[in-house]
Formats: structure tokens, sequence, C-alpha cells
């Protein structure tokens, strides 16, 4: 443990001693339910208490007051109602030894006028934001009473509700910052103009809540290092603004922050994928740190623990948070103060979490189990009776699927044609800066080796040969083929994977066309531009990238528009055919109907897969099931009982792309469901 020993050690926040220096931040889980922290949030924040860690902040942007919107699920602290919520989740919380905290703001402007209330926003000055499309009015002077009220009263509620601390938002164009941010403040009276007066109205917050609370619930405040905003505050200026909060004894802690959410474009930092370094922006907290006497806290691109270890060990921060590898593996710390690091599933920064936290609830590209506590557990007992589970094919639904039985005892053989496993990731990852997506097979490859699954790789399996192994269980993850564009000449043009695997030599000259809006088509897009391609990149959506998630699509439109790569949106490729030595595309107007043509070297498609299900019609003759499922049964965590063919020897499911084409998180999340209860 001596490699780690600064993570490890107690800290003393306030009137509380955290057991170590590892944090989950204040993030929007997307898991309220009519504006409260019900049992799923609760469960998904107590897991990361059972698996160690210090600290556990939950209510990312929780609104006090009505006029402050709700976007992402997020938590009402605005009437009293709450406080029951509050009690229980401390409790589930508490008995596994963490501390407790409630982030609390008042969004200002950053929302849509029409969510939650159909208020309107407020801001301190009459400004617009991009993000969210809206305006907010100016302030008045009833608005800062019944505000300062509304953080009082929202305070109150979190320790009556026995929470540990409160956590004050003043970072990505909240209310509170926007009055820091002289890009956003243009007032002229006792609030704007000068720092002083800019830093007034937080100021009066913080004093107000003291007074509601006293000093014996932590407070803290997490603020930005650098708006990174032209016109806004920079990296001095935000200094001299923390230095300031830090000084007034009003705050326990400070969170050193980045950026600002009024774009995407600047939300992608706040949240930086896996485009972005290691710790990207450690330097700013580092510089709060080396200014004030209150712990400082940090939370940016922090993936691994030899990471976090050295942000503490060096001086730079006090303690630090790792808020979306704990949404990979709420178990780091229970791992590493067991001596198992290796165990510990390390976040790829493919930041699934963000983008799709506001469909359903936060998830994990790599760890199904996340946000779904209630019914996936992380970690799994042997059950009886022991089973022989067959699994066709080593892509991310298969390993896990594999992983899962082997946790749960039971014997797995693992059958992969191709000579290593990692199914579709091999080629996400061959993309440069989506190397780290290797993460989520290196992980899976670990465990399934680890636990004694017997693999059998560079073997094609048929129907004799899984009969043979005698099994009561054979799940089909054997993935898709690339579906082919259903045109006039399409022989002619080549999918997006015999270019990433190296099988097809790129074009000098390229169109790709790309139905699916996912992954592949702009990855491959960026992959020609890196070998010196002139591409061009077409759509029928409105967008190139639709479907990539709004954080995702920052990095892929920075590459492709720093790879001179042009996109055209709103058109399908209708045809293709040769001529001279060169390749001529009919492309039509989503619209008008109107034709245009392109003549280039080389066409590239993307319209997702087509199952390879073959082996899996062999096996249904043969199964209990015949391959059909209970789908309230899945729902619901409860095992498979379809037994139609009293012939059958065993049970037969498929998963991920060998049903349909979709992501890496589907093809996990079934392999996880099924595997649960078998």
């Amino acid at each position: 443990m001596g490699d780690y020993d600064a993570l490890l050690k107690p800290l003393k926040i306030g009137n509380i001693t955290l057991r170590n220096r590892m944090a989950s931040t204040g993030h929007a889980a997307g898991l309220a339910e009519d504006g409260m922290p019900k049992d799923r949030y609760q469960l998904y924040h107590a897991e990361k208490a059972r698996g160690g860690i210090g600290l556990t902040i939950f209510g990312g942007s929780s609104s006090v007051a009505l006029d402050s919107p709700l976007p992402f699920a997020q938590i009402d602290v605005t009437s009293d109602r709450i406080v029951p919520y509050f009690e229980s989740f401390a409790r589930r919380v508490h008995q596994h030894g963490a501390a407790v905290f409630c982030q609390l703001t008042h969004l200002g402007r950053r929302g849509h006028y029409a969510s939650h209330h159909w208020l309107p926003l407020i801001a301190p000055s009459a400004t617009r934001e991009q993000a969210h499309r809206s305006y907010a009015k100016e302030m008045e002077e009833w608005d800062f009473k019944r505000t300062l009220k509304g953080f009082a009263d929202a305070a109150r509620r979190c320790k009556e509700g026995g929470l540990d601390g409160i956590e004050i938002i003043a970072a990505a164009h909240h209310l509170i910052d926007s009055f820091l941010s002289p890009a956003l403040n243009k007032r002229t009276d006792k609030y704007g103009g000068s720092l002083e007066n800019r830093m007034r109205f937080g100021l009066d917050v913080f004093r107000t809540v003291r007074e509601a609370v006293g000093n014996d619930i932590v407070l803290g405040l997490r603020i930005a290092g650098d708006e990174m905003l032209e016109g806004g505050l920079d990296a001095t200026e935000c200094l001299k603004v923390a230095t300031g909060f830090a000084n007034s004894g009003l705050v326990d802690y400070l969170s050193i922050y980045q950026a600002h959410g009024d774009n995407f474009a600047n939300l992608s930092a706040m949240l930086p994928d896996m485009s972005f370094p290691p710790a990207a922006f450690l330097h700013l907290a580092s510089a709060v740190k080396a200014e004030v006497d209150v712990p400082i806290l940090h939370a940016s691109a922090i993936r691994d623990i030899a990471t976090a270890n050295r942000a503490v060990k060096e001086g730079h921060v006090d303690f630090v948070a790792m808020t979306r590898a704990h949404i990979a593996d709420p178990h780091i710390m229970r791992k590493l103060q067991d001596g198992k690091e290796d165990d510990i599933r390390q976040c790829v920064g493919a930041n699934y979490c963000g983008d799709f936290a506001g469909n359903g609830g936060v998830k994990c590209v790599q760890n199904a189990a996340t946000g779904h506590e209630a019914f996936l557990p992380h970690v799994h007992t042997p059950t009886t009776p022991r089973c022989k589970v067959v699994v066709v094919g080593g892509g991310p639904g298969g390993m896990e699927a594999a992983r899962v039985a082997a946790e749960r005892g039971h014997e797995v053989v693992l059958f992969e044609a191709q000579d290593r496993l990692g199914g579709q990731i091999n080629l996400a990852k061959t993309v440069p800066w989506r190397e780290n997506m290797g993460g989520v097979v290196r992980w899976l490859e670990h465990q399934v080796r680890k636990k004694g699954v017997s693999l059998r790789l560079a073997t094609r399996a048929n129907a004799g040969m899984i009969q043979a192994e005698e099994p009561d269980v054979v799940i089909v993850a054997t993935g898709g083929s690339p579906a082919a564009p259903r045109i006039d000449g399409a022989d002619l043009a080549v999918p997006t994977w015999q270019i990433l695997d190296g099988s097809v030599t790129p074009g000098s000259n390229v169109l790709v066309y790309d139905e699916m809006g996912l992954h592949p088509g702009a990855g491959c897009a960026d992959f020609l531009a890196r070998q010196g391609a002139s591409v061009e990149i077409v759509t029928p959506d409105r967008e190139v990238g639709a479907e990539t998630g709004h954080l995702t699509h920052v990095a892929y439109m920075r590459k492709l528009y720093e790879g001179n790569v042009i996109q055209t949106p709103n058109m399908t490729l209708r045809s293709v055919y040769p001529e001279g030595n060169s390749l001529v595309a009919v492309l039509r107007n989503e619209f008008t109907g109107a034709e245009e043509e392109r003549v280039v070297d080389q066409i590239v498609y993307e319209l997702g897969t087509l199952p390879n299900d073959d082996i899996y019609h062999a096996l249904r003759p043969f199964s209990v099931n015949d391959g059909e499922v209970d789908l309230e049964a899945l729902v619901e965590s409860r095992p498979q009982t379809v037994a139609t063919n009293e012939a059958g020897t065993f049970k037969l499911f498929r998963i991920g792309d060998a049903i349909s084409s979709r992501n890496v998180y589907a093809a996990i999340f079934d392999a996880s469901r099924f595997m649960a209860q078998i």
C-alpha cells in the first residue's frame, strides 16, 4: 500500500474527518424522481460508500428556488418534503462509513424558460445562454431577498436531513458565478463593476447559509480556476476570487473546477473526455492551494489512482475526486485497500455517463450495474446449482457474459473466431484519440482470464462443437457484420470496418457516407483525414455525428475541422457508378429532392450492422426455450423460465449486435441482465 499512502490518509474538513482523500463530486446523475432523491439515487451513491470512498456528493446542481430549472432530472430542495429523503440518504451512506454532502445552487440563466414551472430565468444582467437558447431577466431587489432565503432554507433542510455537508456551486455560469464574470455581469449597482462588488452576492449567500446552519455542518464551494472565456475571468482573476472566498472564514473547503457551460464546446472542457490528457487542469487547483489555508479538492480527467495519489502526495490538492472513475467502478478504494488494484475497472473517458444521463439516468459504457444497483450487483457472489455456460463471441458483450457467469461460480467456455478478444472495440481504438476504448477490452480480458474462463480463440464454433460441451446455457454474442446500402453500385463502395482494420488502403479523395450518426462514421472520417486524404462526410441527418452525444460530439467536430473534413448534412446516397479511374456518388437532398454528384476515388459507408445469427438459428431446435426471452422477467431481473421444447437440453439467448445493431453499452447491459439470473 506504500505506493498509495497519500490517498489513504484521513482528512479533517470543518467538523468532520474523512476516512481517506477520495471523493465523488456533485454531478447530474439523472436519477431524481419527481425532484426527489429516492431509492435508485440513494443506492447509486451508497454503492460508492460501500466501495470505500471517503466522501460522496450527490444532487449536482440541486435547486434552491422555484425559478431555478431542473434539467437532467435534478433535485428540488425548495420544500420540506425532501427532508425524509435526505435522512434515508444519510443513513445509507453512513452505514458504510462515508460522508455525504448535497450540492446546492440557483442555476440562474442556465436552463430553458419552458422547463420546470415556466418561470422567467434570472441573472445579474439580461443575457442569453447559448446552450439552452434562452434569455434571463435582470435580477430585481426582491429577487435577491427571496434567492438568499432559498439558499438558507435549502441548507437548513440538508442539516435537518442529517447530511454532513453542503457544497454550493459557483461554476458553469450558474447564478453566483454569473455575478463574478465580467462577461455576464453588466450591472452598475453594488453587485456590478469592481471585483469586490461582483463577489458581493456570493458572500451574501455564504453568510446567509452560515447563519441558517451554523458551524456544525461543512460548507464548501465549487468554483472555476479559469473561466476559459474571452472577456471572462482568467486564471489570475479566478485565483483572486477563490482566495477572497477562502479568506472570508465562511467556507470550509474549495473545489476547483474550470471552464463554463454556456456552449457545448466549453462544456466539454468542464467534463474532459479521452481527447484530453490526464489531469489536464490540475495546475489550476494547485495554484489555489498555494494561496489559501482551506482544503482544496479537484476533479477533472483524473481517471487512475496513480495520478490521484500523485496529486495529493505532491501537494497540489488535499483531496481528489474521481467522479467518472467511480461511475466505472464504485469500489476503487476498497480494491486499493485490499491490494487488488489490478481489479479496478479504469474509466476510459468515453463520457457515455455525461452524454446519456438524461436518458433514464447515469450509465457507464462498460459497467451495466451503475445506476441499476437495485437489481444488478457490482460484485456477484457464487450461486447454486453450478451450470456449464458456453459463450459464442469474444466482444465486450461476450466477455461480460463470461465474466459474470464465472464470478457467479459457473463453469464457462468462450469461443472466439478471431485470434484476439475485443470485437468492434478493436476497430474503435484505431482512431488515435479514442485508443482509450481499448481499456474496456483490457479489463474484461483480465477478468475472464483471472476467473478461469476457458478461452477458445481462433475457433469458429459450430452447433456440433457447442453441443459437445454439454452446456446448460448458451449465450450467442457473435456481433454483426456491416450492413451495405441497397443502391445501384453498392459493390463499388467499402464499409468503414475495412478502412479501420487495414484490409482496404485509404484513398486520397474520399466520400464517407454515414446513416447512423454514431462513432464509426465520424471516427472513420477523422482516421482518413489523418492518413492525408481529402474527406467529405455526408449524412441524411441534420448534422454529422448526430447520435454521438453532446459532449463527445464536440471532440468529433474539433477533430473533423482540424482535418479539413467537409461536412454535408441532409443528403442521401442514391447510387454509385464508375467513371474512368474514379467513382461518382449521386446524392439527393432530403428536403428538395435535388441531386448532386461527387467525383472521388473511394466511397466508404457506415450503415450499422446486420446480425451474425447463423449459429443462433442452428442452435434453436436444440434449446429448451427455442431462443425465446421472457421480456418482463428480464426487465424485472427474474430468472428466465421459458420452456417450450421438451427435447431441448440448454437455454439459448443472444445479446448485443447478434440481435440488432446497437452499441457497446447495450451489449454489456444485455449480458449482465441475463447472467445475473443464471
